[in-house]
């Protein structure tokens, strides 16, 4: 059993009822959600958009292998409604992302593990610290609160209230 982080993120639609049904999705289908962040409003990163992010970093323990929880994940985003324009950033319904898969590093083709800008940006590392603030990102050697206090990302992260 691994313990992996995985990021949230999405701009489109009813960002409630996706957030929701994609942590069903993935307790079934990937594995036992263990801890899971606030959600949080973001800027979007790397291009623009009017509609503002949520990002939601969640803990799970998985016995699926690295490759498997990776074409889940892209199964769930395809049937919330994701869609791919190009490889560039771009406005989205769900985005999920593999952060940590325990302390393993993992370069092959589609999958690289840990994420490879987790340092850079904030709409990561705020969710993920508030979870897992001394988890040692296994490439750089930094815990995960560190990381965020020399991040130089100044976009806007703020924390949202979720009615149930």
């Amino acid at each position: 059993m691994s313990k992996l982080y995985i990021l949230l993120g999405g701009n489109l639609g009813d960002k409630q009822k996706i957030f929701s049904e994609t942590l069903g999705m993935l307790a079934r289908r990937v594995g036992k959600i263990t801890l899971q962040s606030s959600v949080y409003e973001t800027e979007p990163w790397g291009f623009h958009s009017e509609d503002l992010f949520w990002n939601q970093v969640i803990e799970m323990k998985s016995e699926l292998l690295p490759e498997e929880i990776l074409s889940g994940t892209k199964q769930i985003e395809l049937e919330m409604g994701r869609t791919r324009k190009t490889d560039q950033f771009d406005s989205r319904r769900m985005d999920i992302d593999i952060l940590f898969y325990g302390d393993q590093i993992i370069n092959q083709g589609n999958l690289i593990v840990p994420h490879p800008r987790i340092q850079e940006r904030k709409f990561v590392l705020v969710p993920l610290c508030e979870i897992a603030p001394d988890f040692i990102h296994p490439v750089i050697q930094k815990s995960v609160r560190k990381l965020l206090d020399e991040c130089s990302d100044q976009l806007m992260v703020k924390k949202v209230n979720i009615s149930s």
